[in-house]
Formats: C-alpha cells, sequence, structure tokens
C-alpha cells in the first residue's frame, strides 16, 4: 500500500519495547498519527505504563479498554459450550482473544476516522492470520499494516539501535534475547521460543507463572461446586458471579493446585509446528466441569454429535476463523444443545488433576430406576435386549456367513 495513504493508523499497543518500535517506526515510515489501544483481558499487567509510554512518545488518542467481561462472556464461554480443544489437548486461549482484540481496533479505527490498523505479530505465527482475517470479516476496506513482514530490522541489533536512535527507553532486561516470548490474559498463558525450541528438552520451572508445580500443591483435596445455566457456568460454591469474576476465581483455584499445565508441540495454521507451553488453570477446571454437567443433561445424539463437531470448531478459532459464517453457523447448534445444560457439578481439585465427584440437574436425563441392578419394576425389560442384539448383528452376521464360505 502507499503509504502517502495513510494518515492516521490504530495500533495494537502493549506498551513493551517492541510495539514501542513499531509505534515509532509508522511515525516516521508512514509519517501518519498513530492512535494506541491496549487491552485489559485480565494478563495481570498493570496498564498505566502503557499509557504513560505512549504520551511520552507524542500520542494524543490512547484508548485503553478492560475487556474482561466481555472476552469471558462473549468469546471464551461461547467456546467453552463447544468443549473446544485443538489436536485434542489445547483450550485455545491465545486464538480466542485475537478476534476480540481485531473487534476493537475495528471499533477505534471508525470512531477516530482511521484509515488503517497495526499489529505486533511476526510474518511466522498465527497471530497475523487471526488479526487481519477477523478485521477484513468485520470491515472489508480496512488497511492492515504488520511491520514484521515489511521493515527491514533483521536482527534484535537492530531493533535496539533504531530504539536508541529514537529516544525509545530500552529496559537492561530487553537488552539481550529473551529466554522465551509471553502472551497471557485471563484464559492462559503461552510461553514460546528459545529455552523451548528443542522439544526433547524440559521446560524450565520458571517458565511456568500461572501454576505452582503439582507436586508443591497441596497434599489435601480443595472441593468446589460450579453451578451452570444454558452451558455457562453462573455460580461458584453456591455464590452468583459475573463471568470475569467466576473465571478470576477458577483461576485461582487452578493456580493454587498446580491445575492446567500443558507441554504441546502443535501444527500451526501457517505450516510449521511449533512447540509451546501452556497455562491454563481456569479453564482446565471449567472444562471438566462443564462435561459432567453435560453427561447427565443432553441426550446421546446430542452429545455424540457435538463431539464430532468439535474439531472443526476448535480449528475454525484456532485458524482465525471467529468471524466467518461456518462458526456461527456451527455455534447456532451449539447453543441450541445447551438449553437444559444447567445444575451443579461437584469436585475435586488436588496436585494437578481435577476430579469429578458429582452432578445434578433439573434437567437430568439419568435415571436410577433405568440401571439399578436391583428390582426396576418393570421399567426395563432385559428381554428386549435380545431383538435388539439380533438386528444389530444381522449384517455382521450376513458378512461372517459369505466369508466362511469361501
Amino acid at each position: 500500500m502507499a503509504h502517502k495513504d495513510i494518515k492516521k493508523v490504530v495500533l495494537a499497543y502493549s506498551g513493551g519495547l517492541d510495539t514501542s518500535i513499531i509505534l515509532k517506526w509508522l511515525q516516521t515510515e508512514y509519517g501518519c498519527e498513530v492512535v494506541t489501544f491496549t487491552a485489559d483481558l485480565g494478563q495481570g499487567e498493570e496498564l498505566e505504563p502503557a499509557r504513560k509510554k505512549a504520551e511520552l512518545m507524542g500520542i494524543r488518542e490512547i484508548h485503553i479498554d478492560d475487556l474482561r467481561e466481555e472476552f469471558i462472556r462473549d468469546f471464551v464461554f461461547p467456546m467453552f459450550r463447544a468443549n473446544a480443544v485443538y489436536e485434542g489437548v489445547y483450550l485455545l486461549g491465545t486464538s480466542i482473544a485475537r478476534p476480540l482484540i481485531s473487534k476493537r481496533l475495528i471499533e477505534i479505527a471508525h470512531e477516530t476516522g482511521a484509515d488503517a490498523i497495526a499489529h505486533g505479530a511476526t510474518g511466522k505465527g498465527n497471530d497475523q492470520v487471526r488479526f487481519e482475517l477477523a478485521a477484513y470479516a468485520l470491515d472489508p476496506d480496512i488497511k492492515v499494516i504488520a511491520p514484521w513482514r515489511d521493515w527491514t530490522f533483521k536482527s534484535r541489533t537492530d531493533l535496539i539501535d533504531f530504539a536508541e536512535k529514537h529516544q525509545i527507553p530500552v529496559p537492561k532486561d530487553k537488552r539481550g534475547e529473551a529466554p522465551f516470548s509471553v502472551d497471557a490474559n485471563m484464559l492462559h498463558s503461552s510461553s514460546e521460543g528459545k529455552v523451548l525450541e528443542d522439544p526433547w528438552e524440559e521446560a524450565p520451572e520458571y517458565v511456568h507463572q500461572r501454576t505452582v508445580s503439582p507436586m508443591d500443591a497441596p497434599d489435601v483435596a480443595t472441593e468446589i461446586t460450579i453451578g451452570f445455566e444454558k452451558g455457562d457456568a453462573v455460580s461458584l460454591n453456591g455464590k452468583a458471579m459475573s463471568p470475569a469474576t467466576l473465571f478470576a476465581k477458577l483461576n485461582d483455584y487452578g493456580r493454587d493446585n498446580g491445575i492446567g499445565r500443558l507441554d504441546l508441540v502443535e501444527n500451526r495454521f501457517v505450516g510449521m509446528k511449533s512447540r509451546g507451553v501452556y497455562e491454563t488453570p481456569g479453564g482446565t477446571i471449567l472444562l471438566e466441569a462443564h462435561r459432567a454437567m453435560e453427561s447427565i443433561t443432553l441426550d446421546r445424539g446430542a452429545a455424540h454429535l457435538k463431539d464430532e463437531l468439535m474439531p472443526r470448531y476448535a480449528e475454525l478459532v484456532y485458524n482465525g476463523f471467529w468471524f466467518s459464517p461456518e462458526r456461527d453457523m456451527l455455534q447456532a447448534l451449539i447453543d441450541k444443545s445447551q438449553e437444559k445444560v444447567a445444575g451443579e457439578v461437584r469436585l475435586k481439585l488436588y496436585k494437578g488433576n481435577v476430579i469429578v465427584v458429582g452432578r445434578q440437574s433439573p434437567y437430568s436425563l439419568y435415571s436410577e430406576e433405568l440401571v439399578t441392578f436391583e428390582d426396576d419394576h418393570g421399567a426395563y425389560d432385559q428381554k428386549d435386549a435380545a431383538g435388539f442384539i439380533r438386528l444389530n448383528a444381522l449384517r455382521l452376521r450376513t458378512l461372517a456367513k459369505r466369508d466362511r464360505s469361501k
């Protein structure tokens, strides 16, 4: 795109060194006005320094938005209704945050009359895809600037030299290569790169920032009860809470009991494999509880159909297609299935384990009368099973007779 066409850019700004360099690079390379946007997604960092740093760099329009409730209510909870896990284990903590950030970037661009948005994702990762697919879905005419794909910097030294030339403060701990990179929000923390690049080497304990080691967790189980309505968690230990408040409490329980650690080699959308160390304490608890709630409230056909569709849903989230018609279609089906997923689940948390110990619901399909080994008073005639088996065995017997005759 022609630089002269860009007069104002909204930058996803963390306040860190990299996005501060991007901010100055946009000012010098494009000669444009920069608007900063910093999202509070529960990453656990003080965000006012980002405001101060933006002010020092001459930014007049600074947006710092608390999106924690929207993040959990409108993005995390809908995804958890689907029990979405990518490649069998990953709870999509980074993936699900990107569409919300893009949504707000587009909103601010419209509010401020900006021509473009900019992000700090590299050209090797998934995030560039997620940011930009979401942005184009919400505004097909928006221009997107991805400096890591455009600038000529080849090394960390080049970036530091640029920062010093333009009087961007460089903390001492940023002068060398970081031992690993971290992305965090209320759902999870993600660590990748450097000391984690060899998949054979165990991750150092200092990489884990959200959880105590399961070996160091208490020797006594912690029991909690989660209440559900329409597939969403609405109460904890009998107390109603907002989505973000409840999730923060689950994170505390997970942290203290060493729950939610994952060491994964995953397939990125861009084609390469990468190794990541993830911590999703509250999400790991919530997934187990939600599946337990579904176990007594969902019909077998509905439950199995959901499980068949889940990998497709998870892949859409991972690849950045949150604002796609197919994700909307799947969400409508999933939400329909959740209408009577309500009740309570009791769990014990112990040294990295989430153990379901009880579940109850006013919509339960579980019948003690049917499953009992005692007299069921005619609720189930065991002789009926003979005909059921014969009918299901018909094709198997036909195949066996044919094959035996040859």
